[in-house]
Order: C-alpha cells, then structure tokens, then sequence
C-alpha cells in the first residue's frame, strides 16, 4: 500500500484479492456496497445505497449509527470505463451539516495472481486536515472492508 499526500489531493493505492471485473463491482454495485460498508459492525446501523452507474447517473448512499447520526454522499458518475477506471464528483453531508465536493478518480488495473491494483485519488479538499481524515479514517476503512468482502467472496 501506498499514499501520496499533497496539500488538496489524496493518493492511495491498494492491491485487492480479486480481480478488476470483482473489484469493481464490488465498489459499484448497490447490494454488494451494503454487505462491506458494515461487514465490520457488531451491531448493524443504517445503510442505504442506490446506484444508477451510467456516465451522468448517480450513487447515493446514506448510514450511520442511528437516524439521528446519518452521513450522506451522492456521487455523480463522470467517467465509466468497466472495470478499468471510475471517476465521480461527489458531494458529502456530516450528520452536523457540513458539506464537501471533491473529485474521485479510481483505476482498476490487473495485478499478479488475479488481483487488482485499486489506485484512488480524490482532489478538491477545503483543508489538509479534512483530506487527512480520509486518508487515515474513510479510505483505509473502506478499504479495509472492501478486502474483507473480497476474501470472504474467493
């Protein structure tokens, strides 16, 4: 794993257990998304995904803990090009109001042994603080719950 940081963009890179075609319908598809954003939790919380992936299309997802402590995130689809690249704008709500767009750009490139090279990079960041949330809490998370799903799908 890798991760480039500079002042608004954030760059992580990450081999997966699968390989393009797996991966990215893994980050794409509605009812997979709502098995690894919370194949982590003890004690499930609320997840809503809906996507419509077609360049102009949207993903709309909405969780948290509870309905009082919902985020919200809806990615407009820019560029699809299965499965070997994705890129978004996507717009972000904090359950205490504070919104956020960046861009999302994500390559899916074949790696040895059938699996993937996920490389993300998402540029627009107001501040370095925020951008180095998502790289140390979002990304990683996310991440980490994606290769849980993977593994458990070999």
């Amino acid at each position: 794993m890798t991760e480039t940081v500079t002042p608004l963009e954030l760059r992580i890179t990450r081999v997966l257990p699968a390989t393009p075609d797996e991966v990215f319908d893994a980050y794409t598809d509605a009812e997979k998304q709502k098995i690894w954003f919370s194949i982590f939790d003890e004690r499930p919380g609320i997840v809503e995904i809906d996507v419509d992936l077609r360049v102009g299309g949207t993903q709309t997802a909405v969780w948290g803990p509870d309905a009082d402590n919902l985020f919200r995130e809806t990615q407009t689809f820019l560029e699809i090009d299965r499965p070997h690249r994705l890129v978004t704008e996507s717009t972000g709500s904090t359950p205490d109001g504070m919104t956020m767009t960046t861009r999302i750009e994500i390559t899916f490139a074949p790696h040895e042994d059938d699996r993937t090279m996920m490389t993300i990079v998402q540029s627009g960041f107001p501040v370095p603080e925020i951008r180095d949330f998502f790289v140390d809490e979002v990304w990683n998370g996310a991440l980490a719950r994606i290769t849980a799903f993977l593994e458990r799908t070999e």
